[in-house]
């Protein structure tokens, strides 16, 4: 029988074939988290649960948020 290593995300229990993966996972939830706090401190009466899954929308897309803060806004309609 073969062993297989896997690595598993603390936040999200989330499992995956390399570190290199289950780390950029487990970043990219810490970022959607306090993408949501920011949220839910700048935004009266929003949800934490809308908060979170913004969080997690803004942070899933940062790299198209990031070029269009850039100068390059139209890639946010693509």
């Amino acid at each position: 029988m073969a062993v297989v290593a896997m690595w598993k995300c603390d936040r999200d229990e989330a499992m995956f074939d390399s570190k290199k993966e289950a780390d950029a996972h487990d970043k990219m939830l810490e970022l959607a988290e306090n993408f949501g706090l920011l949220l839910e401190k700048q935004i009266d009466g929003i949800s934490e649960r809308d908060a979170e899954n913004i969080g997690l929308l803004l942070s899933k897309n940062k790299d198209i948020l990031v070029a269009a803060c850039k100068g390059r806004p139209g890639l946010l309609l693509d």
